[in-house]
């Protein structure tokens, strides 16, 4: 009784192994209880075929997904600033996606780091506070449809409320982290992206300039002037400060404001026929 029947060739054999490995049934050909040595051979080539598969499916999911090359198309800019808005003092940073595909449920969230102090005298050097972010629509949550300008509001529960523009030095132990996370829309894998400024990367008195124009009904955005800041008037002097002292908005020299024009919108048909 040979090891495994209807083996006749090289070509058998091959073919024998073939519907070993994939178990596509055996027909004619099996093995028999005669050689233990080819059992053996069985279940290693089992295990090993299993490995192999597993191996495969790992490196085709990992190039699909690409979490982290994603994440790489979400950009932040260089600087943040610090500047009034609606006659409050204002961090801001800006934050934008590159590629036509949108981040679904995109949620952006900031700490700041800092050296910090107990009553009691305990020091924690790495201590992380959460910063409350102005959203009109509540939550963290974020449209990334175009490039947006992230803002919180410094006021007395703000862990920035003693900061003045002679505090934003490099000698200053103050990081704040910025964290933006979504799904990706063509692979439904959660993406994150990260970035943080120190203390000498916060601009006081700049604003970002605007990227988004209009032509022809159109939205087009200019990232070369992304990470671009002007010069605005704000007071040099801490929100704690500018809330006490209501005086300080007073003396600063703004602008008139400019008037809103308005678009005007022409309806055209959704199809042409010629």
């Amino acid at each position: 009784v040979p090891c495994v029947t209807s083996i006749h060739s090289f070509t058998s054999a091959f073919l024998f192994s073939i519907e070993v490995q994939v178990t596509i049934g055996f027909g004619g050909r099996m093995v028999t209880e005669e050689c233990p040595a080819a059992i053996l051979v069985l279940i290693v080539q089992n295990i090993v075929g299993l490995v192999i598969n597993a191996i495969m499916l790992g490196c085709i999911f990992m190039k699909t997904a690409q979490a982290h090359r994603r994440a790489e198309t979400l950009i932040f800019s260089k600087h943040a600033v610090i500047a009034l808005r609606e006659g409050k003092l204002c961090f801001m940073l800006r934050v934008g996606d590159l590629r036509k595909s949108m981040i679904i449920s995109a949620t952006i969230r900031m700490q700041v780091v800092k050296k910090t102090a107990s009553l009691e005298g305990e020091v924690v050097p790495l201590n992380q506070i959460d910063i409350q972010m102005e959203n009109p629509v509540g939550g963290n949550s974020i449209f990334l449809v175009s490039p947006l300008i992230i803002y919180h509001v410094i006021d007395k529960n703000s862990p920035l409320y003693d900061i003045s523009p002679l505090n934003l030095h490099h000698h200053e132990d103050l990081e704040i982290i910025v964290i933006l996370e979504g799904v990706v829309e063509t692979t439904g894998i959660t993406t994150q992206a990260r970035t943080s400024y120190l203390a000498d990367e916060i601009l006081w008195g700049q604003r970002f300039v605007p990227i988004v124009a209009e032509e022809d009904g159109r939205y087009s955005v200019d990232y070369s002037k992304f990470g671009n800041t002007v010069k605005v008037p704000t007071p040099s002097c801490t929100a704690r400060q500018l809330e006490e002292d209501k005086s300080i908005m007073d003396t600063m020299p703004f602008s008139p404001k400019g008037t809103i024009r308005k678009r005007s919108v022409k309806l055209k048909p959704k199809f042409t026929i010629s």
